[in-house]
């Protein structure tokens, strides 16, 4: 991830490619994409703790210089959670991780009356251990999180007049007759099945079979695969952690609202997964 924080025009200008789908723009308060502060601009040092890290001001300055954001992020013992407080750190932005259950509107008040967040984002849930099917059959326990949770933090962001980002599952397409498998024909955002409270500010980004350059991670998808004894071989979107996480962040400073199929370009299935990580990491592989 340290190299496309370093090389952040590797992906040359993707301006464009940072617009909600045309649905949002018809919305009272319409795109808000303003800049706060400048990019370039690196503080001279900062410290950090387990749970936040602020941004002192220079020392050739004798007033604290206030920094024109500062996160509240949930989900600190997630995967992606963890991930979005290291980019935090290494670009210098202040952040605290969240307390409480999502679904509890008394600690979530408390958080934001605390941290006094710029922006809220999302990155908790329930996604099941040792996999997803265990949602389908602790659906109280998935639904009490992942739906009335998020819908509650939503809520309470709306009413702070918050923008949220909200990091969600992707999974909810599958081919049909007008998306046949092979067609190269993918799903706009318009399509999505889900639709939650979409008068509320909020960017919503839809992840999907997560991969990261960590394979000793077990929430990363090839490394999850690796372990499985069968694989279903369906061509599929993915998210590549290591390259839209940092891109992520630039959209919540750029206060951009919206939904986003938030993956790489083209599908990859399953099989041509395996055969790759045999090929470049363990030959051995069967």
């Amino acid at each position: 991830m340290d190299w496309y924080i370093n090389n952040p025009n590797w992906w040359g200008d993707v301006t464009g490619a940072l617009l909600p789908h045309p649905r949002m723009l018809m919305m009272p308060g319409g795109l808000e994409s303003h800049f706060e502060g400048s990019e370039e601009e690196k503080p001279a040092s900062f410290g950090s703790s387990n749970t936040r890290m602020v941004v002192p001001s220079s020392k050739n300055t004798s007033s604290q210089q206030k920094h024109p954001f500062m996160f509240l992020i949930y989900g600190r013992t997630g995967w992606i959670g963890g991930l979005l407080g290291k980019l935090c750190e290494k670009q210098g932005i202040p952040y605290e991780y969240g307390k409480g259950r999502l679904e509890d509107r008394s600690s979530l008040l408390a958080n934001l009356q605390n941290v006094k967040p710029t922006h809220v984002i999302n990155a908790a849930g329930v996604t099941g251990r040792p996999n997803v099917d265990w949602c389908e059959s602790h659906k109280t326990e998935t639904i009490r999180t992942n739906v009335a949770g998020t819908l509650t933090m939503a809520d309470v962001c709306r009413e702070h007049g918050i923008l949220m980002i909200n990091y969600a599952t992707g999974c909810i397409f599958e081919y049909n007759a007008t998306h046949p498998e092979g067609s190269g024909i993918g799903f706009k955002e318009e399509a999505s099945p889900i639709s939650l409270a979409l008068s509320i500010p909020k960017l919503k980004l839809w992840v999907c079979m997560p991969i990261s350059s960590d394979l000793s991670n077990p929430r990363n998808f090839i490394t999850k695969i690796s372990r499985y004894n069968k694989v279903v071989n369906i061509p599929n979107s993915m998210t590549i952690l290591d390259e839209l996480l940092p891109i992520s962040i630039e959209m919540a400073k750029r206060n951009l609202k919206g939904i986003w199929n938030f993956t790489n370009p083209g599908v990859v299935s399953h099989n041509e997964i395996l055969e790759m990580y045999r090929d470049y990491i363990d030959p051995n592989f069967k």
